[in-house]
């Protein structure tokens, strides 16, 4: 006979008291509208410092279908979407934010196209309320990324998405630190397909990402999924070379046919401190690989589990126990520790 379908929503939060209840009101409601079950909400506290662990404690305690997992410290929004994959149990898994920006409806829509046989159902965000200078951004950066990158990554595309469960186990066993899921869900392949959603605004407080944080996500996703700025330092030398060896050629015929020396004191130093940003340009782009490369080496955890809560009796009954995934993730981590405080 077979299995129910199980659903797993799986969400990162980030000092997000006020939003947290209207999050898992609305989405117990659209769960509670699909065949099959038991569905969870696997909710990751990434070193919240205000009272959003309070509040995932005592909703987990009368909500069987909460899995709370609260790492110890912030390891930052990529890693806490791991670890909520990590910590996934269902059929497939809605990775979405906390924010409400990703509206909880939208998720029968992706389950649709899931029982179509696709193994990746992914928003592309049709239109976005936040200010203008952000949505050219993200408008710039996505179509800069799809250029330079060496795989065809959707447009406007974020980490709203369902996952199958062959995805989210391809995806636990990429062990890269500096991590761009959305790029990471597409190397993976299978079938994939996206559909429009509109972003709406942020239900309360403030934005987790500043614009540093953004940047760096960008960087990320550029550097993860790219080599182009590293053959733009190739040809640009090549190019300079070229341009160096053909002023020398007409340097020589000034001087040796028309018996004086090329004038442009002022250029030359000009283009002596011009190249020379250039190359100091692109040794900061070397090193942000050497960078990656040397965290990477490192091999550390990417997040370190302080504790557990509302671990649901589907767990129990063998589908995933809290001791497995605490300790046996793909991606690298670190375990809880028991109560009796070893590990």
């Amino acid at each position: 006979m077979n299995r129910p379908f199980r659903l797993s929503v799986a969400v990162p939060l980030y000092n997000e008291e006020s939003v947290l209840p209207e999050l898992l009101r609305r989405t117990g409601i659209v769960l509670d509208s699909l065949a099959g079950g038991p569905h969870e909400i696997v909710l990751v506290d990434d070193g919240s410092s205000d009272r959003t662990l309070e509040i995932l404690e005592a909703e987990a305690a009368h909500n069987p279908r909460i899995v709370g997992v609260a790492l110890s410290r912030n390891f930052g929004h990529q890693a806490a979407l791991t670890a909520a994959l990590d910590h996934c149990s269902g059929d497939a898994v809605v990775v979405m934010d906390a924010d409400l920006q990703d509206a909880p409806e939208v998720i029968p829509r992706f389950v649709e196209k899931y029982r179509d046989g696709y193994d990746v159902v992914y928003a592309t965000r049709a239109h976005r309320k936040e200010a203008w200078w952000l949505k050219l951004s993200y408008f710039l950066f996505y179509r800069l990324l799809a250029v330079l990158s060496q795989l065809d990554l959707p447009l406007d595309a974020g980490d709203f998405a369902l996952i199958s469960r062959r995805v989210v186990e391809q995806l636990r066993r990429l062990p890269e630190h500096n991590r761009y899921l959305r790029g990471l869900r597409s190397w993976v392949g299978f079938r994939q397909i996206g559909i429009p959603v509109e972003r709406g605004e942020r239900h309360s407080g403030q934005s987790k990402y500043s614009f540093r944080k953004l940047v760096e996500l960008a960087s990320d996703g550029i550097f993860a999924f790219s080599i182009v700025p590293l053959r733009a330092a190739i040809l640009l030398g090549a190019l300079a070379t070229i341009l160096a060896g053909l002023f020398t050629v007409y340097a020589i015929y000034v001087r040796l046919f028309l018996r004086r020396s090329p004038q442009g004191f002022t250029a030359l130093v000009l283009l002596i401190t011009f190249l020379s940003g250039i190359l100091l340009f692109f040794m900061g782009i070397i090193g942000e690989y050497v960078g990656r490369v040397y965290e990477e080496v490192k091999a550390r955890p990417l997040y370190i589990i302080g504790k557990t809560v509302g671990w649901p009796p589907s767990r129990k009954l063998g589908v995933l126990s809290p001791e497995s995934a605490a300790t046996t993730p793909m991606t690298p981590t670190c375990p809880a520790p028991s109560k009796d405080g070893t590990e």
